[in-house]
């Protein structure tokens, strides 16, 4: 399925705001991230459903999704948020309407839960989504420079982006030596898992995987990784970049344990692919945005990726 680009955005364009996962416990930070968005010169239109609860959903599915097909069908909208991540997006795929998503393609951000709906949405309709920041977690309160700049940059200019610099100077560091290039998918350890065996799951033939975690102790991630491997869902990607693993360590100092980096050791020190790790993307701060299905070159002699093309038309 050939990739489908979203066009760029502009100042004066329409960004629409859903809630497809968790809604925060502060209902202001949506507020805040709708104000900042509308002083950059954009203007904004939450969804309908936002700020809804249902125990750990924003909203019932029916609202959630509700929300995620009317800004996708509303030719006005140019780009969608999401508030947050959490949990919910897995509930919501087989009620998606996918026809509307290739018909209006648009720029779609998120990430952490999020990963599911930007995995079957390229499974289901190629669109290049990106994993970026999201309203209630990055654009309320003091906005990260280094997230903010590169995130505008992305979907604002229809020019190749180029190597990608981290923040103080870091470098990726190699765990296999190689050259990768590839259409880059990935996201959520976690959530691409959840999706393993439905239609949903990305085809990841001749790509570069990108994978983060947060919260997950060593032996949960050493199962994940362990079902990837099973799946056979590594034998044909051409590179792997391993972003931010947050609170992965187990903390208890009485119990028998793997290290993250003896589990993530095992697991790819022995490829035949690249493998790069230290990619400072997921749950923090200064945080990468990964136009998913946007092509991707790793080279590790030079310590560098790069995005090879523009992630919008």
């Amino acid at each position: 399925m050939k990739p489908i680009k979203p066009k760029k955005l502009q100042k004066g364009d329409l960004i629409g705001v859903i809630s497809p996962a968790s809604s925060p416990d502060d209902l202001t930070r949506i507020e805040s991230g709708a104000t900042y968005l509308e002083k950059l010169g954009f203007r904004v239109e939450i969804g309908k459903n936002v700020g809804k609860i249902n125990g750990y959903l924003a909203g019932s599915d029916e609202d959630r999704v509700s929300d995620f097909n009317y800004m996708f069908n509303k030719m006005e909208v140019k780009a969608i948020f999401c508030v947050r991540g959490g949990y919910g997006s897995p509930r919501l795929l087989d009620k998606i309407d996918y026809k509307a998503v290739r018909n209006n393609p648009k720029i779609f951000v998120g990430y952490s839960d999020i990963t599911a709906l930007q995995m079957a949405i390229f499974s289901k309709t190629g669109l290049i989504t990106f994993a970026g920041p999201m309203l209630a977690v990055d654009f309320y309160g003091e906005v990260s420079s280094f997230t903010e700049e590169m995130f505008w940059r992305l979907i604002t200019s229809n020019k190749p982006f180029g190597k990608i610099s981290m923040p103080d100077d870091e470098k990726v560091i190699p765990l296999t030596k190689g050259f990768a290039k590839g259409q880059i998918l990935g996201g959520n350890l976690a959530l691409l898992v959840s999706l393993l065996g439905t239609q949903f799951f990305p085809p990841l033939k001749n790509k570069i995987l990108l994978l983060e975690e947060v919260g997950e102790l060593p032996y949960r991630i050493d199962r994940m990784l362990n079902q990837l491997r099973l799946a056979e869902a590594l034998a044909s990607i051409t590179g792997i970049i391993l972003g931010s693993f947050i609170d992965c360590n187990e903390h208890d100092p009485t119990k028998k344990t793997l290290t993250l980096g003896e589990v993530i050791d095992d697991y790819f020190s022995k490829l035949k692919i690249p493998v790069v790790y230290n990619f400072k993307h997921g749950h923090i701060k200064d945080n990468i945005t990964v136009p998913f299905g946007v092509n991707f070159k790793i080279n590790t002699s030079r310590n560098t990726v790069e995005i090879i093309e523009s992630a919008v038309s």
